[in-house]
């Protein structure tokens, strides 16, 4: 089976917004064969992790482009098989796990940084109103806002062929090293992500109707655009995998933080009230000030 081999086009890193945070949520990653975080491209912050009710939730910020995080946490190859809004991030179809995806190297960390165009080119995943999701645009709204990640370990053959050194890699697209290190481990969330998902099904990878989605949205619900066209080079690999069911299914759900704290899974933060002063006749040293207008 083919896949890609694929080079992320590098993050403009500006001033990140103060938003409001809840006191549970930690930038911790998804996964157990890979760590899955999102992050906001347009800040460079990696999105804080929310669980509850058995998912992990992210707040995404409307008109911010996002890219999605994998590193490979194991000694052999990985096939990533990638879905956003239920649609496939490679060819633009419904999500299946029989579908191509991104193959990874042992150790190596790379941005899947949008719906890929061609061998050169991605448009930009950027979060936007739920109408204007690439998903809904093309008739596909039931499963806008979740992101999945279908993990496949790879067969190794019993007399396997070593290539030369300096050879390409023989796989599905794989997602060559981007250039960065790859982060520290992170923290373990609170429960292990979906592994061994052979019961599951293609629906899987889909959102599931949860109370949380019963709750009345203060504001539209979020998706994800369609962006700009950037610059993403990647080649095709040869990957076979190790089972036809993924190894281990990650979801990641998201909204604005403003639906996220409506529906009870951002708790605000309370403004805490200013401490007492130890010197409270005491002013407080003054500098030149700027001269008029």
């Amino acid at each position: 089976m083919k896949g890609i081999l694929g080079l992320a086009a590098s993050a403009a890193l500006l001033a990140a917004s103060a938003a409001l945070l809840a006191a549970s949520g930690d930038a911790f990653a998804v996964g157990a064969l890979a760590n899955v975080t999102i992050i906001d491209r347009d800040s460079g912050a990696t999105l804080s992790t929310y669980y509850s009710n058995g998912e992990y939730w992210v707040a995404g910020r409307p008109g911010a482009r996002y890219a999605i995080e994998i590193r490979n946490c194991i000694g052999g190859r990985l096939l990533a098989v990638t879905s956003v809004d239920g649609v496939n991030v490679l060819s633009g179809a419904t999500a299946g796990f029989d579908q191509a995806g991104y193959v990874f190297d042992p150790g190596e960390l790379y941005q899947i940084t949008g719906w890929r165009k061609s061998h050169m080119e991605v448009a930009a995943f950027t979060f936007t109103d739920a109408p204007n999701s690439y998903a809904e645009r093309t008739g596909r709204p039931a499963n806008v806002g979740v992101i999945g990640v279908a993990l496949f370990r790879e067969r190794v053959p019993r007399q396997s062929f070593v290539p030369p050194p300096g050879s390409p890699p023989i796989g599905e697209l794989s997602a060559p090293a981007t250039g960065r290190s790859a982060p520290a481990p992170a923290a373990s969330p609170p429960p292990t992500a979906s592994a061994g998902a052979s019961s599951e099904s293609a629906a899987g990878l889909l959102a599931e109707g949860r109370a949380a989605d019963a709750v009345t949205h203060p504001a539209a619900k979020l998706g994800t655009g369609h962006g700009e066209r950037e610059s993403s080079y990647v080649v095709d690999t040869e990957f076979r995998r190790m089972q036809h069911e993924p190894n281990e299914v990650i979801r990641i759900r998201y909204d604005s933080l403003e639906n996220l704290v409506a529906m009870g899974i951002v708790r605000p933060a309370r403004p805490s009230p200013p401490g007492p002063n130890p010197f409270p006749r005491a002013r407080e040293r003054q500098f030149v000030p700027d001269p008029p207008g």
